[in-house]
């Protein structure tokens, strides 16, 4: 399975890793380190040389209860950030992770390669035309709510049909407006209990039904840190561990904080199943 990042190629015979570079204050685990673009140059270059493919910039907290955020503040975050990365690692590929159009657009036509949008083009009616008209690849998330209040009373008859269901709406939408590469995330955390959380990562592979690409954001959440009892900066090693199962389970696309973690989980899923 190969992604065509605005004529740069993911091969996704073996998975990658995507390293998460927030420039946001408020994010849940390393909001306000990399607010100046130095700073997440800085980040960005560790991650690269720890082996992430892919570096997905966020502007804005989607943690449980934060508020959306306008378009031009998010915008002023994010593009010095994206012109930064793409002038100091040519060969680099960028995700933004937005919801909203206008950003989509100035930073896909600064030269970004994919759209991450959590709300998987349902905020914003122009998001979908956008991502297919600059030709780019689309991260739609599964999401109950918004990040305000998807963590009031999160309620499903069945968790994994209802996210399989809503991805095979939202491939057709993104197919007929002419995107040719969707990657699906499952959305964990986002209007979820933690056991809805396991459930969907128990059965992460009945998503490849969809003969898509699979991404799966588990990394220092809330899933992890109720089992362990321990605060984000304690979730590395329970990181790990739900990554494994994600791959184990089918996952192609790991997005991560800790990249040299995940780069190393990939290279023991790759020695297990080529023994």
């Amino acid at each position: 399975m190969t992604i065509n990042c605005r004529g740069k190629l993911i091969d996704l015979s073996s998975p990658v890793v995507m390293g998460i570079l927030n420039i946001t204050p408020d994010s849940f685990h390393d909001g306000g380190q990399f607010l100046e673009p130095t700073q997440a140059l800085k980040h960005a270059e560790t991650m690269l040389a720890q082996g992430a493919l892919i570096i997905d910039i966020g502007g804005m907290s989607s943690r449980p209860g934060a508020q959306i955020i306008s378009a031009t503040e998010e915008l002023k975050r994010v593009l010095p950030v994206v012109k930064t990365l793409i002038k100091s690692f040519p060969d680099a590929i960028l995700s933004v992770d937005t919801i909203h159009s206008a950003v989509a657009a100035s930073v896909l036509d600064a030269g970004a390669h994919i759209i991450n949008d959590i709300s998987a083009g349902r905020y914003d009616v122009n998001m979908i035309e956008t991502v297919a008209r600059h030709h780019a690849p689309f991260v739609i998330m599964h999401m109950q709510g918004l990040p305000a209040d998807m963590q009031h009373a999160p309620h499903y008859h069945d968790v994994v049909t209802e996210v399989y269901d809503f991805f095979l709406e939202r491939i057709s939408i993104c197919r007929q407006a002419g995107i040719k590469d969707t990657i699906l995330d499952p959305g964990f955390g986002f209007g979820k209990t933690v056991e809805h959380n396991y459930q969907l990562l128990r059965s992460l592979s009945y998503f490849s039904n969809l003969n898509l690409p699979v991404l799966a954001g588990l990394s220092r959440k809330s899933m992890v840190c109720k089992v362990l009892h321990v605060n984000p900066e304690n979730a590395l090693n329970g990181t790990t561990a739900a990554n494994m199962l994600a791959l184990l389970n089918g996952a192609q696309i790991l997005r991560v904080h800790d990249v040299r973690e995940a780069v190393e989980c990939i290279k023991i899923h790759k020695a297990y199943q080529t023994a």
